[in-house]
């Protein structure tokens, strides 16, 4: 399912493919941010700043 979120689905999908009643647990166990997303973020951030 970190997948699809990596892939761009919105959480609200991925929540009713796993069949979660709250958006918050299906982000708390699969949306895990990978040290390359945490790159590009603080990119954005930096760009955003200047």
């Amino acid at each position: 399912m970190s997948l699809l979120l990596d892939l761009g689905v919105p959480p609200h999908i991925v929540r009713d493919i796993v069949g979660h009643s709250d958006i918050e647990v299906t982000m708390t166990i699969y949306a895990h941010a990978s040290l390359d997303d945490k790159r590009r973020a603080l990119g954005k951030l930096g760009e955003a700043l200047n």
